[in-house]
């Protein structure tokens, strides 16, 4: 066999785990299967011939062009809003995917993925790769240019702040639909005070914002003030599970045109993604919930 068909035969064996990590990492299939597909590129210009580990050289090929993916979108924030609701995972129409079947190992969850988009870089590849793919902080410390043990308190790190976020249990929706509730009875009402009582602190809102608007705005005070002025519209506002989570749509006579993403720790919205760009909104998995 010639060897680049051996290369390309030992690389399908692997592009389901490495399409996972990439998921994981950037939460966002089309940027995962870019980060693949670059990876193929790589192993195809390289000479492996030293390589006992084609699996592990290939998830280390894989996980530093997220990280380079990562550091372009967070250097770049005005062009990544469309990457701050991970993609959702579902089955093809005519049965399983296995792909798809290796992305929903571990069972992680939306809400998960939501939270890690407010790791730095190489904290989420540190913590993505170590808790839940198994590396060693001694693989990891070169992908990420730290010792082993600053790879290890980048992932220590990480795992404190997505510590109890995992798949959205009933329960975890009872919670979510209670700080949902008080958050739009605090806008209805025009309620100022209440608002940035339900809102953490730092909250950092990200919104498709037209030319010469802000795309994100950080700090409960600073975006209550400009959405108490728009409290009218507000109800025209419903509960909705976006992508899973309980969120909130807007849709005036039935036309869809806002839906609002949270992330909630501790009882406090933390993150609002306000997605008003109609191919997002497509793409988006919506289940309006009762008022």
């Amino acid at each position: 066999m010639h060897e680049h068909e051996w290369l390309a035969e030992r690389f399908e064996e692997n592009r389901g785990h490495l399409r996972a990590v990439a998921y994981r990492m950037l939460g966002s299939l089309s940027e995962a299967d870019d980060a693949v597909q670059e990876a193929w590129l790589r192993l195809s210009r390289s000479d492996t011939s030293g390589v006992e580990n084609l699996g592990g050289w290939l998830t280390t090929v894989v996980a530093r062009i997220c990280l380079d993916m990562l550091r372009s979108r967070k250097a770049r924030p005005e062009d990544s809003v469309g990457a701050h609701v991970p993609d959702a995972i579902g089955n093809r129409e005519d049965g399983i995917d296995p792909e798809h079947e290796a992305l929903l190992a571990d069972s992680v969850g939306l809400a998960l993925l939501v939270v890690l988009e407010r790791l730095a870089p190489a904290e989420r590849l540190a913590f993505v790769l170590h808790d839940m793919f198994d590396m060693s902080f001694d693989e990891i410390a070169p992908i990420v240019g730290r010792s082993p043990t600053t790879a290890r308190q980048l992932a220590s790190r990480a795992r404190r702040r997505v510590q109890g976020v995992g798949t959205v249990s009933d329960a975890d929706r009872t919670r979510q639909r209670e700080v949902v509730d008080t958050f739009l009875a605090a806008l209805r009402g025009g309620d100022f005070d209440a608002l940035v009582a339900v809102l953490d602190p730092d909250v950092v809102v990200r919104a498709d914002a037209p030319p010469g608007a802000p795309r994100e705005i950080r700090g409960a005070r600073n975006w209550a003030k400009g959405a108490i002025a728009f409290a009218r519209a507000a109800r025209f506002a419903r509960p909705a599970l976006v992508n899973g989570a309980v969120g909130v749509v807007m849709a005036p006579r039935g036309r869809l045109f806002r839906a609002l993403s949270f992330t909630i720790t501790r009882g406090k919205i933390v993150q609002i993604d306000v997605i008003a760009d109609p191919d997002r909104l497509r793409q988006l998995d919506l289940a309006v919930l009762n008022d």
